[in-house]
């Protein structure tokens, strides 16, 4: 085969320092914007960004030139120093230095793409260090940071 084919959808989740209820209603689209466009920036485009006070999911086509880990940090790391340069909260804004981040098969897009859009109702029901626990569990991962 003379060409390279690959289309990996991923699933990335990560939180808030100390799952600080920091990304309220009035800041989340722009948060969720700065996410947006540094992914765009790295050749990752983006199905939909979505998330609660304490935490974010995106779902987006990997850059096959780039590592999940570096897609991830510049991520963090650019949002965070937006949202600390326009003083968009009050206090230094700051992720958690982990992630998760899971493979979606095409035949799962759709069903993933509502699970995030529909996050708001979701958390009426669960709260986000239970619906982590319950993705590492389901995906077979060992949970040893807590």
């Amino acid at each position: 085969m003379s060409h390279s084919f690959n289309k990996l959808w991923i699933h990335a989740i990560w939180a808030t320092k100390n799952r600080q209820e920091l990304i309220d209603y009035s800041i989340e689209k722009k948060v969720y914007d700065y996410i947006r466009e540094e992914l765009i920036d790295l050749g990752c485009p983006v199905r939909i960004i979505n998330g609660m006070p304490d935490h974010i999911h995106a779902l987006f086509l990997l850059n096959p030139q780039k590592s999940i880990t570096d897609v991830i940090k510049q991520i963090k790391g650019s949002s965070s120093h937006s949202i600390n340069g326009e003083n968009l909260i009050l206090e230094k804004f700051a992720w958690q230095t982990g992630f998760a981040a899971y493979s979606v098969s095409e035949s799962q897009l759709e069903i993933v793409y509502n699970y995030i859009k529909n996050q708001k109702q979701h958390h009426l029901k669960k709260n986000g260090q239970d619906e982590f626990d319950e993705f590492i569990k389901l995906h077979g991962l060992n949970n040893s940071d807590g």
